[in-house]
């Protein structure tokens, strides 16, 4: 396999007739030679209007296609791509453009007004339609662009992506990605997945998120396979694309897998998958086994985050065991646990995780404060606390900042969760601590329910399974879990929603 230095790179994978873009909504199929050629056409578009080596372009775009083109021209001339969520409010896209300053911003033609009328001064906006062919048009104030003869390429330390943290306390902080860091990154899946020519990814995650840019799509090219990329993500269209393109494997966060699976079809699964993924939050071990039950492949869990350029351990493929509860070994990543001084402990004992390794940032941009906090001997603190085993298997407990202190007593999140959902009648849990003046903290949960079952009746159950100062003092019940759009839940903020700071949990 040749080697990728470049996004651009990851497209000559791959024989130039085999197919690399599939649009099931419109039955089309782009080969690679096809997808390079409209890659390097909307590179020189966009170079007419001054896009060029380390200039930064924003796009609001809606899922499919369009979003993985523009994401390869943009990185193709060396500039850093910045996809934003089309849901954000008019506030968040001030905030988020404003941060970035961009050169550009790309909107879907017709849409997008929150985004338009919320660009800084100096920032153009140009409307993306798609013509006859598929081919992706600019304009610019109703002026077509036309592509120019001149562009700059890209280089490995240029950045490739600009994308934000949570910022679930805090001011979400820039995370550039650099090209050579997202290449490892691609190149670690498809090696660890032995992804090839053959394989079929059905890229069900945002494309404006680090999921599934890199781990259903970049990850999918640098194995020279092919994606297929849905405009809009409906679980029942989902199984019926499974089967009609072909698909070998897919990615997908727990809320999504747990959709899929409530409206799984009756009969065998597709028959040319060979592994299902889950990632960007904790997978239950109910889902996991009715995930492997109804999809009849090995269903992988990994870990990942944004500052490592996506994916930093899995379970593997077999013959390798996969354990419920781990997010597996290391992948391309230096993962060790380490104290708050920074010392490094031992099998089994609890710390933070820490992270190094090609596909890591090199700095929060702009951010001198955050680099110190987070970065130590060229690692990186990733804010997780975990165990690794004598086997190399690693199993988060829970976000630091998202630890219970009650008493002294340091509490897991997760174990709470694990608990409470494996009651029938519970689909979804939460657990988070509130204030308290007695313990510092006590434990409160919120849930979301698919039978029958009263607070009482749960935090009964709780007692049978969680030593007394863990089981919760008030379970709520949602109709829902709120999530964010790629599925993480954030604790402090579900808990400041049921108890506003003014309120307690006796209020």
């Amino acid at each position: 396999m040749a080697e990728a230095r470049v996004l651009d790179d990851l497209l000559a994978r791959g024989a130039d007739d085999a197919a690399a873009l599939i649009t099931p909504d419109e039955d089309s199929v782009l080969r690679r030679d096809g997808l390079a050629d409209e890659v390097d056409e909307l590179a020189r578009t966009l170079a007419s209007v001054g896009v060029e080596q380390g200039e930064r372009v924003a796009f609001v775009l809606q899922n499919g296609p369009e979003c993985i083109k523009s994401l390869l021209a943009i990185a193709s001339l060396g500039a850093a791509v910045a996809p934003l969520n089309p849901a954000y409010t008019a506030e968040e896209y001030r905030f988020y453009l404003g941060d970035i300053s961009p050169r550009l911003l790309v909107v879907s033609a017709g849409e997008g007004d929150a985004a338009r009328s919320s660009v800084p001064d100096g920032t153009i906006v140009a409307d993306a339609a798609t013509d006859a062919r598929g081919r992706i048009e600019l304009s610019v104030e109703g002026v077509s662009l036309k592509p120019g003869t001149t562009r700059t390429r890209a280089e490995p330390d240029d950045i490739g992506l600009i994308l934000h943290t949570s910022g679930t306390t805090s001011r979400p902080k820039q995370v550039p990605l650099l090209q050579r860091n997202l290449v490892a990154s691609a190149d670690t899946i498809a090696e660890f997945y032995e992804l090839t020519s053959t394989d079929v990814s059905l890229c069900v995650m945002p494309l404006f998120h680090i999921h599934g840019l890199v781990a259903s799509t970049l990850a999918a090219f640098a194995g020279g396979g092919s994606v297929v990329a849905p405009r809009r993500i409906a679980p029942r269209r989902v199984w019926q694309q499974l089967s009609d393109h072909g698909v070998t494997w897919f990615s997908a966060g727990p809320t999504l897998h747990h959709m899929l699976l409530d409206r799984a079809p009756d009969g065998p699964a597709p028959p040319t998958l060979r592994f299902t993924r889950s990632c960007s939050s904790a997978l239950s071990a109910p889902l996991f086994e009715r995930a492997e039950a109804t999809y009849q492949v090995p269903m992988l869990e990994a870990y990942g985050m944004t500052e490592a350029s996506h994916q930093m351990s899995s379970n593997p493929l077999p013959p390798h065991a996969r354990f419920v509860g781990s997010v597996g070994v290391a992948t391309g990543t230096e993962i060790a646990i380490a104290d708050s001084e920074g010392r490094f402990l031992g099998h089994g004992e609890p710390g933070e995780v820490c992270i190094r390794g090609a596909g890591v940032t090199p700095g929060y941009l702009q951010n001198p404060q955050a680099n110190a906090d987070s970065f130590f001997d060229g690692w990186f603190r990733t804010g997780d606390q975990g165990t690794i085993d004598s086997e190399g298997y690693l199993r988060l407990v829970g976000r630091l900042k998202e630890m219970i202190l009650r008493g002294g007593e340091n509490i897991s999140p997760l174990e709470i969760e694990d608990a409470l959902v494996s009651h029938p009648a519970v689909g979804e849990a939460v657990a988070f601590g509130v204030p308290d003046e007695k313990y510092g903290e006590t434990v409160a949960a919120a849930v979301a329910l698919t039978g029958e079952v009263s607070e009482e009746e749960l935090v009964a159950y709780g007692r049978e399974r969680l030593a007394a100062f863990k089981v919760p003092t008030a379970i709520h019940v949602l109709d829902e879990i709120p999530r964010t759009p790629t599925g993480k839940v954030q604790r402090r903020r579900i808990a400041e929603h049921i108890y506003p700071p003014e309120r307690g949990p006796d209020a």
